[in-house]
């Protein structure tokens, strides 16, 4: 089992994190709390938790696939 890779957002494309934060964001079983949430405004304050690292970008090559996780998650993975 190889080890996830932490991807600097600041590395990537506009586009490309932007894709990969709606998708974390519309993700089944995320749940923003009592009210509803824009799509938008959901995006935008998960890619400012990223640039202040409340979460991370992680690559995971036996998967070949990319993840958001909360910081604190990753710091505890043991990795």
């Amino acid at each position: 089992m190889s080890q996830p890779i932490e991807v600097p957002w600041d590395q990537l494309q506009t586009d490309t994190l932007q894709a990969l934060v709606e998708e974390f964001v519309t993700r089944e079983g995320t749940d923003y709390g009592a009210e509803e949430v824009a799509l938008t405004d959901k995006v935008q304050q998960v890619i400012r938790g990223i640039q202040q690292g409340l979460y991370v970008i992680l690559y995971d090559p036996d998967l070949d696939s990319v993840h958001i996780i909360t910081a604190r998650d990753w710091q505890g993975s043991g990795f």
